[in-house]
């Protein structure tokens, strides 16, 4: 371990630290020879940081409370499993609680490295608890109800709709082409009057189509809305529970409560236990999205 490189950044820390408030008072931790000095070094740093309210990773002013950095996409809770909140004395590489690794789990399905219970890039879960959580959150009345509305409006989305007046007359013609085909055909057959029984089409009119997406979208956004996560004590079990309840098919983010920021999920919020609510994203829209892809 580079100790004068950590012992640097101590006082780098510290100088900033007094040019942002001039009242500052150096924090002055003291060391326990009968401990690994390893760990003592790192604990040190950790409590400097915080005392000072900067990010022990890379330096950047943090929110008193925050377990998460927002400057760079760091989880820097040292004392807490960031997978199921547990406690932590500091220096076990495997949480006590659940047995994930401190060091991050890598997602089986697109290798994005985590340190949270659920993939901030595709939202698999990562471990059993995870794995649960989803399967209580799906069960419940109304996650099926968003997940009929989003599975909706994914369909809708695949739909071809009627643009021209062309478009609409080839249309006609082809369903009037199938039913005399079939009416020759039962007639060959012996039957009189048969009966043809009409499909009806998949192809809407441009107009109908805007209307069924704007309807299958206030729902949703409704849903949502009645979904909303609201302020709790912890924001690991916060983040597990607002990752979980994410329904599958739609281009989302998550605006929190925090800073009502747009993140691309709840990871990447410095202090999801505040609340918040997933979003929809429009095909086109870009916006601002301040979130753990760094």
């Amino acid at each position: 371990m580079d100790y004068d490189k950590i012992t640097q950044d101590s006082l780098g820390m510290e100088r900033t630290a007094r040019t942002m408030s001039p009242e500052f008072q150096t924090f002055a931790p003291t060391y326990d020879e009968g401990s690994n000095f390893d760990s003592q070094v790192q604990q040190m740093a950790m409590q400097q940081s915080e005392a000072l309210n900067l990010c022990p990773n890379c330096g950047s002013p943090i929110s008193e409370g925050a377990d998460f950095c927002e400057s760079c996409h760091h989880y820097i809770k040292y004392d807490t499993c960031s997978f199921c909140g547990a406690a932590l004395q500091g220096d076990e590489a495997y949480c006590p609680e659940c047995g994930n690794p401190r060091g991050g789990i890598v997602c089986p399905r697109c290798n994005t490295m985590n340190e949270f219970a659920f993939c901030k890039q595709c939202g698999l879960p990562l471990t059993d608890e995870a794995r649960t959580l989803l399967q209580q959150v799906k069960a419940t009345p109304e996650y099926k109800q968003l997940q009929m509305l989003a599975d909706q409006l994914s369909e809708l989305d695949m739909t071809l709709p009627l643009t021209s007046e062309v478009e609409m007359m080839h249309e006609e013609a082809n369903r009037a082409l199938r039913e005399r085909v079939l009416r020759l055909l039962a007639e060959d057959r012996g039957e009189t009057n048969p009966d043809i029984p009409e499909i009806p089409s998949r192809r809407i009119t441009q107009e109908e189509y805007n209307i069924r997406k704007h309807i299958i979208a206030e729902q949703l956004m409704q849903a949502l809305e009645e979904m909303q996560t609201h302020e709790t004590e912890k924001p690991v079990e916060a983040r597990n529970y607002a990752m979980a309840m994410k329904p599958a098919g739609l281009r989302l983010a998550w605006k929190c409560n925090y800073k009502h920021a747009i993140h691309s999920s709840p990871c990447g919020c410095a202090k999801p236990h505040l609340g918040g609510k997933w979003i929809i994203l429009g095909q086109s829209s870009k916006p601002k999205i301040v979130d753990d892809n760094g």
